[in-house]
């Protein structure tokens, strides 16, 4: 699981009125938070019901939930591959 913050743009807003300051460049950024999860298909429902119970504010920008699948794996360290590599 990996967490990202990034600057992000859309059709929301940011109901604590956060001060855009230097380090968000662009008008109308808001600060968002990237989460990624790598796991195996059968878990994949599980863990979109867990989000949308947990991770809904009622305001807009309470993000999306992309699913996209994952042909392979590639440790740069060690040369291991496949997907159980993790």
């Amino acid at each position: 699981m990996t967490f990202v913050e990034c600057e992000g743009t859309g059709r929301y807003s940011d109901h604590e009125k956060e001060y855009l300051n230097s380090k968000y460049p662009f008008a109308g950024a808001y600060r968002v938070i990237k989460l990624e999860i790598l796991i195996a298909d059968e878990h994949v429902q599980k863990i979109i019901d867990i989000i949308r119970e947990n991770g809904r504010t009622g305001y807009q920008g309470d993000g999306m939930i992309i699913v996209s699948p994952v042909d392979n794996v590639y440790k740069v360290r060690t040369d291991e591959e496949g997907i159980l590599v993790i």
